[in-house]
C-alpha cells in the first residue's frame, strides 16, 4: 500500500484504504473516494492533484491525497 500522492500518472488504482479524521473520511466520501473504488491520477502540479474519480475530475492537495491509500 503506498499514498495516492505516490501513484503514477495515467494509471487507474483501487482505494485499498481511507486515513484521517472522520470528518476527512466523510468529506472524501462525498467526492466518490471509498475503499473499493477506482482512481486515476490525471496531472499534479506542486503537490496538489488532479485525479478522476467517479466519472468526474477532483483537485486534492497533498494532505489528503497522503490519506488515500492505494
Amino acid at each position: 500500500m503506498l499514498p495516492l500522492s505516490m501513484a503514477s500518472q495515467g494509471e487507474p488504482v483501487i482505494i485499498k484504504k481511507i486515513g484521517g479524521k472522520q470528518e476527512t473520511k466523510k468529506f472524501l466520501e462525498t467526492l466518490g473516494f471509498v475503499v473499493g473504488g477506482t482512481v486515476t491520477v490525471v496531472s499534479e502540479i506542486n503537490g496538489n492533484m488532479i485525479v478522476n474519480v467517479k466519472d468526474s475530475r477532483v483537485a486534492i492537495g497533498k494532505d489528503m491525497a497522503n490519506k488515500i491509500m492505494v
